[in-house]
């Protein structure tokens, strides 16, 4: 893909103030590995957070709708999650997109009516999604309300646990507000074309980041058309006019099979629905995955006529560190990586547009490497389904055994 004129954009991130995330997380490192990586626009994300908050105030500058920091463009950004009873218990995430910070004083002024918000970066509130969207659309019609993840067991719309069988079932009369939808880790656009429903919706894809580092942010990704404004960026999100996205293999995601993390035990949704969902080994329920929870609610085989291009990539630092052996944050594999990045630019680039010519000249020292760069832009990687909580494991396949 000739990357020219297109901004990738990560527009679902934290900050260190959100749970399980990175302490070291500031906007200084976020926009140094976003170029790291080839991402050219990024979400603040929790901009409920208080101190976050401050720290967007005094850092970037707004021009039109943009948030900078330095040339680097943010939109603002945040997570709720929406805990609440309909029918039964429910938890739902949902990602913002605010076209101002004097919106965000206003649904923070709003928030502050229903709970607190300075406990952690994603607040947690007793509010209904249709509730919740009203809210927001009665505060500015350009907030962009976006269920994140929509397939994720416990917090997504659509989630075995929690959610709800339709995006009309839990936003109800607000559900024509909905504009988008969140593929998440463990799940890609194909797979969300089998609900008719969401036909008529943006599919995008960000990398709900809880670090800075190269492999998770930008790890998902939406490719938009040139954006000079955030009037721009929700204009191509509304209309469905972007260029396409950017997924893991959705086995890479820890919900993609169902599973018991426990007991170690996973199946696809063919053997889950033999053994009735009951783990084997302890009699247990399993964690319903994503693969089996949209196949219980495919309703079409046909392609929606606004589909867009994707592209199934895993991160570069997850090839370095099959061919040398080591983990992802060895200095080993960041040597090798940071030599392709003074090469070629940034790992988008390598990723997707470096010639096999090239990258042999460079890495003809690693000729495994370079096997498997082509093979990950050919969506040829097997990757182990991740389960219940534990991320999918790539498989290195008959045909790239003889590489090594």
């Amino acid at each position: 893909m000739e990357l020219k004129d297109k901004v990738i954009a990560d527009l679902h991130i934290h900050s260190r103030f959100s749970r399980a995330c990175s302490k070291n997380i500031t906007i200084p490192k976020l926009v140094e590995y976003a170029k790291i990586k080839g991402v050219s626009l990024l979400g603040t994300g929790d901009f409920t957070h208080p101190t976050w908050l401050e720290e967007i105030k005094e850092n970037l500058v707004e021009k039109e709708g943009l948030y900078y920091f330095q040339d680097f463009p943010f939109v603002l950004t945040g997570e709720v999650s929406l805990m609440y009873t309909q029918g039964r218990g429910r938890r739902v995430h949902l990602v913002l997109l605010i076209p101002s910070l004097e919106v965000v004083d206003k649904i923070n002024a709003y928030l502050d009516t229903k709970g607190r918000r300075d406990y952690d970066g994603r607040p947690i509130f007793k509010i209904s999604c249709e509730e919740f969207t009203r809210e927001m659309k009665n505060i500015d019609e350009k907030i962009e309300v976006i269920p994140a993840h929509i397939w994720t067991p416990w917090f997504g719309v659509f989630g075995s646990k929690t959610g709800f069988d339709s995006l009309a079932e839990a936003f109800g009369e607000q559900v024509k507000k909905i504009n988008a939808i969140e593929t998440g880790l463990s799940s890609d656009p194909k797979m969300n074309w089998k609900v008719k429903e969401l036909h008529d919706k943006s599919i995008v894809s960000f990398s709900d980041s809880h670090s800075f580092w190269p492999w998770r942010l930008g790890r998902e990704a939406t490719i938009f058309y040139p954006i000079e404004s955030y009037d721009d960026l929700i204009k191509q999100i509304r209309e469905n006019s972007f260029f396409g996205t950017i997924e893991v293999d959705p086995a890479y995601g820890k919900y993609h099979f169902d599973g018991h993390r426990v007991c170690e035990f996973s199946c696809s949704p063919e053997e889950s629905k033999k053994i009735n969902g009951i783990c084997p080994k302890c009699g247990q329920a399993l964690t319903i995955g994503v693969d089996t929870r949209v196949e219980e609610l495919k309703n079409t085989d046909e392609k929606p006529e606004n589909a867009k291009e994707y592209f199934v990539l895993l991160p570069l630092h997850e090839l370095i560190s099959l061919v040398v052996g080591t983990s992802l944050a060895t200095q080993k594999t960041w040597k090798i990586y940071n030599r392709l990045l003074e090469k070629f630019g940034n790992e988008f680039s390598i990723l997707l547009d470096v010639s096999r010519e090239d990258l042999v000249r460079e890495l003809n020292d690693y000729e495994q490497l370079v096997e498997l760069i082509m093979l990950n832009r050919e969506g040829k990687i097997k990757v182990k389904p991740g389960y219940d909580g534990v991320y999918g494991e790539v498989v290195i396949s008959e045909k790239q055994n003889t590489l090594f």
